[in-house]
Formats: structure tokens, sequence, C-alpha cells
């Protein structure tokens, strides 16, 4: 994680009893030199997210200790070294996102430690490999997004710790015969299947089981059927994408007993019938914690989000927002008002449906809701001011609907864009002035026309119908053109600037430090100069928030943008628009320099931790448990996210304290 350049000097692969070397996420590029192999002492070796090239030397012959190769993100061609497919050593192999070819060959009978192996995103061919079982402890393996034919071999059902497993987007075929081998291995917790079975029928009524499946994801497949049923005995789902498919009939009622399902996607099919009333009572998204016994490997989970778009990556299952989606379907019936007690629901989509009848002001109950789109239904009524409550909405869309009256104009709509509420016959600040009745100002124009002459009325016609064919020849094309380009995208090709750097950044310089600032400034400054975001500070909102109009403690008057919107695009967005401000001078720009977290980490290594605290609680009782929490809050905000605690350290520390 610097941004070292060159190759690994050789000096350095002469140290015989060095045990690890990690240089990923660096700049270092040409091949591999064979003189690694001198390094015979070594345990880690990781060289991923580089721009290394060339074959990977046949040398790990000596290297008897060798427990983990990680060389991911690179531009390695070739196969995989014959030393290195037989290293009986070896526990865990991340080979991903490359251009390795040929034939997968590993002497799975020689590699008795393998635990990991990750091959996704390179050029092997052929079939797959009938002897991977061979590998008894083979608990996790991704052979995403290659070339392979044809169907999953017999032998897989031999899989005796396999737990992990991702096939996508490798051309397989007959998912019929793939989930009965694969729901013989009795330990497999996640299965990904997306971009497979082209247009096949997902079986419905074969004796499948799959006791201990807790993330099934078979998207994007256009396959034909209905919900299966033999899915419901799978009482362990967490997490459940069937989306992008050609799915048809009514959701089953079943689908809302899964007591730990967080994640729903179901988007992109023809169901039908109302949405299951059961839903309402998931236990995940309305009382219960969602547990995951333990993380998931750090594979990557692409998930769809429009046709000619990249899908979104996760490289954690615990990394989904809770989530329903349904959108783009033909579900039918209300919105029912229990959907308000789900309330460690992020994101709600009902979009593209015939869902009618009011939106319930019940939804305001989910607290946690980031997402809510419920646009081109059939909806009447008005928007229920109740919703302003939704203080984490950062994503709002009812346009398409038969709404009227009144737009709210608390809480988070100031920061919603015009479209979010167009095509209805609603009035407010984000479309036309509502008359004093609340409703539209329109209707007295539309009332006035009337009187229009008929030689009038007859050239409207015309116009009309001209101007409705050369739209809907305009509209022809560009979804042809809009059907080409989604075959030239691909949905899960993985974002090489996303690495784990990227993220880093994103989220511990989200309060940008200004060089040429000498304002020290905490977050009871910004309460205080803003008078705890007072409504009648704002003084603009754009798609990251509100803009406050604040006063520091020296007297100066600035301008705070408060953010309100979730996390990724709108983090960089903003990130990128602040490193712009800062570089900019001008006099009505003010530079401030913050955040915190340097500061208490300085005072923290200089011995001067009890100056971190409020004086109004340091010298208390509780002073050594307030060391220990600081403690434990330092280690959350390292630098390096990998030594960051999980939230069960966290909380089983916090309890000690």
């Amino acid at each position: 994680m610097n941004n070292l350049t060159g190759n690994i000097p050789n000096d350095l692969l002469r140290l015989e009893r060095l045990n690890l070397l990690g240089v990923q996420e660096n700049r270092l590029s040409g091949a591999l030199s064979p003189e690694i192999g001198s390094l015979s002492g070594l345990v880690r070796l990781d060289v991923s997210m580089n721009q290394l090239s060339g074959e990977i030397p046949d040398v790990f012959g000596e290297m008897s200790q060798l427990k983990e190769l990680l060389a991911q993100s690179n531009k390695f061609t070739g196969g995989i070294p014959k030393s290195l497919s037989n290293s009986p050593s070896l526990n865990l192999l991340n080979l991903r996102n490359n251009s390795l070819t040929g034939p997968l060959q590993l002497n799975c009978t020689a590699m008795v430690g393998l635990n990991s192996l990750d091959l996704g995103t390179n050029r092997f061919n052929g079939r797959l490999p009938e002897n991977l079982p061979v590998c008894k402890r083979l608990k996790n393996v991704n052979l995403a997004r290659n070339s392979f034919r044809g169907q999953v071999p017999e032998s897989f059902k031999d899989f005796q710790s396999l737990s992990f497993f991702s096939l996508s987007n490798s051309s397989l075929s007959n998912i019929s015969s793939a989930l009965r081998i694969l729901q013989s291995c009795k330990n497999l917790t996640t299965l990904v299947l997306t971009l497979n079975f082209h247009g096949e029928a997902l079986p419905d009524d074969e004796p499948l089981r799959f006791e201990k499946l807790k993330v099934l994801v078979v998207a994007n497949c256009k396959l034909t059927g209905s919900m299966p049923r033999w899915l419901s005995s799978s009482n362990d789902l967490q997490l459940l994408d069937l989306s992008w498919n050609r799915l048809t009939g009514a959701i089953p009622s079943w689908i809302g007993e899964f007591k730990d399902l967080f994640y729903l996607d179901l988007s992109n099919n023809s169901f039908t019938g109302e949405i299951p009333k059961s839903l309402t009572k998931l236990q995940s998204l309305t009382s219960r914690n969602i547990s995951l016994d333990e993380p998931s490997p750090d594979f990557p989970f692409f998930m769809k989000r429009n046709e000619s778009a990249r899908a979104l990556q996760y490289n954690q299952i615990v990394g989904f927002p809770p989530t329903i989606e349904l959108g783009h379907n033909n579900l039918s019936g209300p919105i029912w008002e229990e959907f308000g007690n789900l309330k460690k629901l992020h994101v709600f989509d009902l979009k593209w449906n015939a869902l009618s009848g009011s939106i319930p002001s019940s939804l305001s109950g989910m607290t946690s809701l980031e997402v809510l789109d419920l646009s081109n239904n059939r909806l009447s009524g008005s928007i229920p001011s109740s919703l302003q409550k939704l203080t984490f909405l950062s994503k709002f869309s009812v346009a398409g609907n038969n709404l009227s009256g009144r737009i709210p104009s608390g809480g988070q709509f100031q920061t919603f864009p015009n479209s979010s509420f167009e095509f209805n016959d609603l009035c407010g600040e984000h479309r036309l002035p509502c008359s004093e009745d609340g409703v539209n100002g329109t209707t007295t124009l539309i009332i006035h026309s009337r009187r229009r002459s008929r030689g009038a009325e007859i050239g409207m016609a015309v116009g009309i119908a001209f101007g409705s064919v050369f739209l809907l020849t305009l509209l022809a094309l560009v979804v042809l053109h809009a059907r080409r380009r989604s075959g030239e995208v691909d949905p899960e090709m993985e974002e090489e600037s996303m690495n784990r750097k990227d993220l880093e950044e994103m989220g511990s310089k989200l309060v940008v430090l200004f060089q040429d600032s000498d304002k020290d400034l905490s977050f009871d400054d910004l309460l205080d100069s803003t008078n705890n975001f007072d409504q009648a500070n704002i003084i603009g909102c754009g798609g990251f928030g509100l803009v406050y109009k604040a006063m520091l403690p020296d007297g100066s008057k600035v301008a705070i943008k408060r953010l309100s919107g979730d996390c990724g695009q709108i983090e960089r967005e903003f990130k990128a628009e602040v490193e712009t401000l800062s570089r900019a001078q001008h006099p009505n720009l003010v530079l401030l320099q913050g955040d915190l977290i340097s500061w208490v980490v300085r005072m923290k290594s200089e011995g001067r931790a009890s100056e971190v605290f409020d004086p109004f609680i340091h010298g208390k009782v509780n002073e050594e448990e307030m060391f220990r929490v600081l403690e434990v809050a330092c280690l959350c905000l390292s630098h390096n996210p990998k030594q960051r605690p999980t939230t069960e350290q966290l909380v089983s520390w916090l309890d000690d304290v």
C-alpha cells in the first residue's frame, strides 16, 4: 500500500529465512523473478494488486513452507506452474483477475492442504476439472468468469468440506443437473451461479434439498419457471438473488418465513399477484440481529442494477445492505401498512409494477431506510407527510403514479430532484406552486384553454400525431442502441481502481484536511455554529445534502455541507468536489482543517490521552474504563482496514469493559 515502482529487487530475494513478503497494492511491474524460489522459508507471499506480467515462474518446488500465495489483480499469463499445482503445503491460492489461460490442471492428490482456491476472472478454458473434489480440505472455490464449457461434473457431489462455491459467468449448461449434484455438498452455505444456463427452466418439482444454504445467487440467466418450492427447506437462507430472469407466477408466502433473510432481490422478472404479506414479518428486518457465523472469503459478489451498466461489487456478504428488491415485475395490489415494521431495512424498491392504493403513512417506521423507490405504479392519494421522519433517506421516487396534493418540504425532501415527483398531479417546491387548496396550479390553465377555436384543435391534433410518431421512432432507436451497448458491457468486470487502498481512503478522508489552514474544528463546533443544524440556517441543497450557514467560534462565516447520501458514488463525487475546492484560491472559499481522529491518535501516542476526554467526565470513578474504550475506538479507526476489529470482537470488548 505504497506507490513503489519497478520490480522486487534480487537482493531481497536472498533472505533465505524470510517468512513473509508483502508488496501488495503498489505499482510493481515486469516479470516475477525466478529468484523468488530462493526464499525457501517463505510462508506467505503477497504480490497482489500490482502490474506484474509474464508467466509465473515454475520455482515453488523448494518452498516447502509456503502456505499462502496471493497474486490477484496483476497481468500474469500462461498457466499455473507445475511446482505450484503440486504443492502439499499450500492452503490458500489466489490468482484471480489475471490473464491465465489453458485447461485448469491441479494435482489434488498432492495438494492435501489446499483450503481456498480463487481463480476467478481469468481465461481458463475446457471443462471443469473432475478431480477437484480430491482436494479434501477445499472449503472455498471461486472459478467465476472463465471460459469453461459443458456441465458441472458428477464428481463434484464428492466435495466434503466445500462451503463457498462460485461458478458465475462460466457458460455452463443444465441447471437441473448442477443443482442435483451440488445438493450433495452437505456443508455448502454459499452458491453463486449467475450468468449461466441461458434460457433454461429453473427446476421446481425436483426433490432438491440444500440444508445449510445461506446465500443463493442465480441471477441474469433468463431462466423460466416459477419460484422453486424446494428452496423453502433452506431454513438458514440469508441472501437470495434471482433477479434478471423470466420467472412467472406469484411470489409464495413462505418467502417471509426465513428467520435470517435480510437481502431479497426478485427484480426484473414477470411475477404477478400481490406482494406476500409475510414479507412484512421478516424477523431479520424487524427484530433479529443479522448474524454471520463467520466472514465469507474475500471473493467478489456482483449485484446488477440496470441493463447496460456494470453491477455493484461487494467482497463480503456482510457488506450487502438489508434489501427488498421487487421492481420491474407485474405485481398488483396494495403496499401493506405492515411494511412499516421493517425498521432495519435499508433499500425498498417496488418500481415498475402495477401496485395501487395509497402510500401508507406507516412507512415512516422504516427508520433505517436509505432508498425508497415506488415509481411507475398506479398509486393514488398524496405523499404522507410522515415520510419526512426518514432521516437516512437519500434516494426517493414516486414518479409516474396518480398522486396528487402537496409534496412534503421537510426532512430529506428538500434534497430530492424534481424527477422524483414528475408525471403526477403534485405541487410544491419541486413542481409548480400549489394553490390555496393544495392543488397543482395548472388546473386553472387547463380550464381556460378550452376556449380555443376548432381550427386550433385540429392543428393541435395533427401536431400531436406527428410528434408521437417521431417520439416513438426515437424511443425505438434509443432502445436498440441501449441493447446493443448492453452486449458490450461486462456486468461482472472487476473494478481495478476500487482496491482496498481506495476503499480505505474513501472511508478515512471524508473530512478533507487543508494544509494551509490553522483552524481546528470539533463536531461540537459544527453543532454550535449551525444551532444543531437548524432549518433556519439552510442556505441551499444539492444531491449530497443540505448546506447550512454557520459562524465559527472565531467569528468566521462559513458554509457547511451535511451529507445525506449513501456510500459509494456520492462519497467519491463529494471527495472530488472538496478536493477541487481545496485547490482553488478565492476569497469566498474558506479553508478549514478538521476532523479529530489524527489529533486523538497523536495525543494518545504522546501519553496525553487524558486530555482527549471532556473535562466534565474526566477524573470520575470510571477512568480505567474510559481509557479502555478509547483504546477500542483507536483500533476501530486503524489506518489499515484489515487491522480493525470485527463487529463481533467489538461487542465482546465493550461487554468486557
